[in-house]
């Protein structure tokens, strides 16, 4: 690593920020809140001391009806756990309550797999969520592999065998029945689907890492003889230990510099076949492989959202500067609104990263019924459960015991992009979530391609792979750098024409020129575009991290995954070229 990414500091990193998605994989593990109840009291001593005094079966649930779990949800809590656990009582519903809220199809845990009602049930779930569409709801149900239609059809007959109920619980969860099945046989057909589940994430977190079973099978069956809390607790310092083998991260993240923070000490070298021109700038999360040094930036320090990045560049480090006007750097900054309604207790300044899904109304509504119990600050374990699930959500307060998630125009403002970028011309809610989410920070980018003005004064030729809603060349426009020829190849074509649009309203008298699948993009057809532009100044890109984002549950398979080994394409259209410009100038 560089010189300020070495050294005793990389070993204190703070595993647990808010920004943890793409690097750690999962939302920053807090001990389970335990909710409570209207009196001044946390629920679990309430109903404690009640119980001793023989309090009903009925009283206890309708403590936790109160606080907004219904009444069939607290009473399979209550069978399953006993009257007296009322902390694992809170904990079942939490978690319960967690899988409805999630941005996937996942089971509502108290359905039965078998009935006739269930698949419209998930689809009722799903449609709830701000963060989908109609269409995508159909998108979704199109998708699904032919072993889960199988289980879908077989459910509607009722003729599912108990293991069969299993798997279908998991798939409609988000998991393959691959997985699934591998983890039953694992596990044992008696396990859970708890077990299951935390087994499943076990083996994604080992895949993710490259680093299989039978060591990390082992690991995760003494896991699973923990407390929930234990188990998740083992199962993130697994991952941490796992990481920090991998590769050591700098702390602070901010690379080579940022505006406000410069290392003491930068030491860079760069292979002699890695130096520009052409200049190659590429997005990656940390466990990419890596060839050159990547430079981790959160950015944090460049607007009021994380988003911890690798980026493997061969650009100058020197003369950088940053966008202006600089953008707000705090959520007050960015939302001044919401000051008269933040809470003393909500300690937040900065938001987690953008993801491409957003919080439900119902979790909204639910924190609103917790919060307006209470005339003053609510009970701190009141305040853990909302922070915890506004961390999570980046949800922001717009009123009085009100939390609401970001709306696309003020994430468009947070990642750089101007107002309404993504907006208009057909493009729907769910889909501006997502190309937002899987966009670069402009102000973070903007910084590192800033070397290139003095470098290109009268413009520069771009080749912009995985182009998404053209992070890159925005960040480019908004330095001021000519942009001549871009070709662009996006496979969306929802962000195609994002960047189209964008091009045409910026009045850009460069060319354009966009393909749509980067596999199809091969020598002849590079030896081609060389030709018609003389070269490429320029590549650019970060390639699909699906399979290496922690949030996904469904095919974290590492840089072998269906969607991450386009990877592997990027380097090799870079390489390719390099190699046709240096034969063209010999």
């Amino acid at each position: 690593m560089d010189g300020n990414a070495s050294g005793d500091d990389s070993a204190s990193i703070d595993w647990n920020t808010d920004d943890e998605l793409e690097i750690l994989g999962e939302t920053a593990i807090s001990s389970q809140p335990a909710i409570t109840s209207c009196s001044r009291e946390t629920i679990t001593d309430h109903v404690e001391a009640s119980s001793s005094e023989g309090v009903s079966r009925l009283k206890l649930i309708n403590h936790f009806v109160g606080m907004g779990f219904s009444e069939k949800l607290v009473s399979k809590a209550v069978e399953e756990n006993g009257e007296g656990d009322t902390e694992s009582i809170l904990n079942t519903l939490l978690t319960y309550s967690t899988l409805e809220d999630s941005p996937q199809q996942q089971l509502s845990m108290n359905s039965d797999p078998s009935s006739s009602d269930y698949n419209e049930a998930v689809l009722d779930d799903l449609s709830d969520l701000d963060s989908w569409s109609e269409n995508e709801i159909e998108d979704n149900t199109d998708t699904i592999s032919e072993k889960h239609k199988m289980l879908l059809a077989l459910a509607s007959t009722g003729s599912l065998s108990e293991k069969e109920k299993k798997l279908l619980a998991l798939a409609n969860m988000g998991y393959t029945v691959e997985e699934a099945s591998i983890a039953m046989d694992r596990c044992g057909p008696e396990a859970s689907v708890a077990v299951l589940t935390d087994f499943i994430c076990a083996a994604q977190m080992a895949r993710e890492e490259d680093c299989y079973l039978p060591e990390d099978d082992l690991k995760a069956k003494h896991i699973y003889n923990g407390s929930s809390k234990s188990k998740k607790r083992k199962l993130y310092e697994m991952k941490k230990n796992v990481i920090e083998e991998t590769i050591r991260l700098p702390n602070p993240m901010i690379g080579f510099g940022v505006p406000s923070q410069q290392p003491e000490h930068v030491h860079r070298s760069l292979p002699e076949l890695a130096r520009g021109p052409p200049y190659f700038y590429y997005e990656n999360v940390a466990l990419a492989p890596k060839g050159v040094e990547p430079e981790f930036v959160d950015s944090k320090y460049f607007c009021a959202s994380a988003r911890k990045r690798g980026y493997v560049h061969n650009l100058p480090i020197e003369n950088r500067f940053p966008l202006v006007p600089l953008p707000p750097l705090t959520i007050q900054q960015a939302f001044p609104l919401s000051r008269k309604w933040w809470p003393s207790w909500d300690a937040r300044d900065k938001l987690n990263c953008i993801q491409t899904a957003i919080g439900s109304a119902k979790l909204t509504e639910r924190i609103r019924s917790a919060l307006e119990r209470y005339d003053c600050d609510p009970p701190e374990s009141v305040q853990r459960y909302v922070l915890e699930q506004c961390r999570k959500w980046n949800l922001v307060w717009v009123g009085r015991n009100k939390v609401a998630p970001l709306e696309p125009d003020e994430v468009e403002m947070l990642l750089g992009f101007p107002k309404n970028h993504t907006r208009g011309g057909g493009i729907s809610r769910t889909d501006r979530y997502k190309s937002l989410g899987n966009s670069f920070q402009v102000d973070t980018v903007a910084y590192h391609l800033s070397v290139l003005k003095d470098i290109f004064p009268n413009g520069i030729n771009l080749l912009s792979l995985f182009s998404g809603i053209g992070g890159a060349e925005v960040a480019l426009h908004r330095l001021g750098i000519k942009l001549k020829n871009v070709v662009s190849i996006e496979k969306s074509k929802v962000n195609r024409d994002i960047v189209r649009s964008w091009w045409e309203q910026t009045n850009q008298t460069g060319n354009l020129i966009d393909f749509e699948d980067v596999q199809q993009f091969d020598g002849e057809r590079v030896e081609q575009t060389i030709n018609t532009i003389g070269g490429f100044d320029l590549v650019v890109g970060g390639s699909p991290c699906n399979n290496l984002a922690g949030s996904n549950r469904v095919s974290r398979d590492g840089l072998e995954g269906k969607e991450s080994s386009l990877f592997y394409d990027y380097f090799r259209i870079l390489d390719l070229v390099k190699c046709i410009m240096r034969s063209r100038q010999n």
